[in-house]
């Protein structure tokens, strides 16, 4: 008989829906209303047209999905909703750091968080700009 239990999923380790809602919250918040990103015309742009509340939905949607739970992301994806608006890549530092001090002011496991930016990560490519002069001028 074997005593081998199975992992429970990213998504039951950081607390399920609720409490991954929790956080999505608090960085959209954040990350809506930082000078630092909004600089960029384009995001600030965006960040005023799309309805927090409808914006916040989908996120929440997509970690779930991402960290293994039964939702299933029904927005756009990363690249139709992100090349558009130039993120430079010191932008996306902007954006991984407020990530970081909301998951460690929920107090989020360091493993867990490590799992959670490799998902991220894999985002990256879709969402930055590595020229953004250069994309401006084409």
């Amino acid at each position: 008989m074997s005593t081998d239990k199975k992992k429970p999923s990213l998504y039951e380790r950081l607390g399920g829906i609720y409490a991954i809602a929790a956080v999505v919250d608090t960085f959209l918040d954040r990350v809506m209303v930082a000078p630092e990103l909004n600089a960029n015309p384009l995001v600030d742009e965006a960040h005023h047209r799309v309805p927090k509340a409808g914006f916040k939905y989908l996120v929440t949607e997509m970690v779930g999905e991402a960290t293994g739970g039964p939702q299933r992301y029904t927005g756009k994806s990363m690249a139709e909703s992100h090349k558009h608006l130039n993120i430079s890549p010191s932008e996306w530092v902007v954006f991984a750091g407020i990530f970081k001090a909301v998951l460690d002011e929920y107090k989020v496991p360091e493993a867990e968080q490590a799992e959670l930016f490799a998902i991220v990560g894999t985002t990256r490519g879709d969402i930055v700009v590595e020229n953004p002069v250069a994309a401006k001028a084409s």
